[in-house]
């Protein structure tokens, strides 16, 4: 597996860097949080970012996407970590579009894809149900009603779901809560008669929600695919955790690098305090943990495209590595930076409430730790 980047995703690298630091940096957010935004992200960004082509990053090109795979994808979500950069692109860009491009029907694929490449919807995944990642513990149910299904549950930390055209919900429609072959996706309108959403703004200023479904009835044609679509469900997790995992390379490779210029200016008895071996060693510590954690972040998403059958495994160690660096370069960030660390002066603290929202999405360290011990029976 060579982790190299050919000419197509370097251009695709070098875009989104000029394009993110132009359009979307981290006095955005600032900006979005001061002003209690309603929506939690600029509706205009995200069309320009469509316009570039980003939310078709993985969408093929018979409904009007770029088809370049998610290590292009883990490029842009890398320089959304970078600039802390608020957008559905993670929701509606890489985990619908994937539930629909694995499992939609082509009547689905044509109906709903290209407007996710267009910028044209936003929709929403709503996964999990309890304070802690568990896919395998749904206990939303669609029950069969006639020639439809009826939805009964709630949802967790549904990103964007507040403001979302559409929801896909992941519900059981077979088996007991804690069997993963059980869960079938159905598209669900927001404004449907049962739903109830609650916005959530998060610690790190992003936005989620939590979702109540009572009673709500679904046409046949609301379901995404087969009933029982556990295959499904593990191949969109695999994506949306190698893609957070890029994002918070992102994050931790710059609160790093603020972490050091701050240091090499900073002065205490006369001389910058970054002279000191103490730190310096710490840096350098740090220096090759990233490393480390690029390489991990490749060989998930380059298996993913490849179609290697231990991506799953692979994205699931990618995440819990860069969730463990990411909050080690934030940290030493805070810590190096001293007591302006903790002020919001500094962008630092931006970086660590970010990676600690991160780090919870999709499963954080301990959960894939322990799932990995789990499937190999240690």
């Amino acid at each position: 597996m060579a982790l190299v980047l050919n000419d197509d995703e370097k251009m695709m690298r070098d875009m989104a860097e000029g394009f993110f630091a132009d359009k979307a940096p981290v006095a955005a957010l600032r900006k979005l949080r001061d002003s209690a935004d309603a929506t939690g992200f600029d509706r205009d960004l995200y069309a320009e970012m469509a316009s570039m082509g980003f939310a078709g990053i993985v969408i093929p090109e018979e409904y009007d996407g770029l088809d370049m795979g998610f290590q292009a994808a883990g490029l842009l979500a890398e320089q959304m970590g970078k600039n802390l950069t608020a957008s559905p692109f993670l929701s509606t860009a890489i985990l619908a579009a994937t539930i629909l491009r694995e499992a939609g029907s082509d009547e689905q694929k044509k109906a709903v894809l290209p407007k996710i490449a267009s910028g044209e919807t936003v929709i929403a995944v709503a996964l999990d149900e309890g304070p802690k990642h568990n896919p395998a513990g749904i206990e939303t149910t669609a029950s069969k009603s006639g020639n439809g299904f009826v939805l009964n549950g709630s949802k967790a930390m549904v990103l964007d779901g507040h403001v979302a055209d559409h929801m896909i919900v992941a519900a059981r429609t077979s088996g007991e809560a804690g069997d993963p072959d059980g869960i079938s996706f159905f598209m669900v309108d927001p404004k449907a008669d049962g739903v109830s959403t609650e916005r959530t703004v998060m610690v790190d200023a992003h936005n989620a929600a939590r979702v109540e479904f009572d009673s709500v009835e679904l046409d046949g044609d609301a379901l995404i695919g087969e009933l029982d679509a556990g295959a499904t469900l593990q191949k969109v997790l695999a994506a949306g955790r190698g893609i957070v995992a890029a994002e918070l390379l992102g994050a931790g490779q710059e609160a790093f690098r603020t972490t050091v210029e701050y240091i090499k200016e900073r002065k205490q008895f006369g001389v910058a305090v970054g002279s000191f071996q103490a730190l310096q060693h710490r840096s350098s510590h740090l220096y090759s943990e990233l490393e480390i954690a690029r390489s991990a972040v490749m060989g998930a998403l380059t298996a993913l495209d490849a179609g290697d059958e231990n991506a799953g495994r692979y994205c699931s160690m990618a995440k819990s590595k860069l969730g463990d660096v990411a909050k080690l370069a934030a940290l030493e960030g805070i810590q190096m930076h001293g007591g302006v660390g903790m002020t919001d002066e500094y962008d630092i603290g931006l970086y660590l409430k970010r990676v600690r929202v991160l780090q919870e999405l999709l499963g954080d360290a301990a959960y894939h730790q322990n799932d990995y011990a789990k499937a190999n029976k240690f």
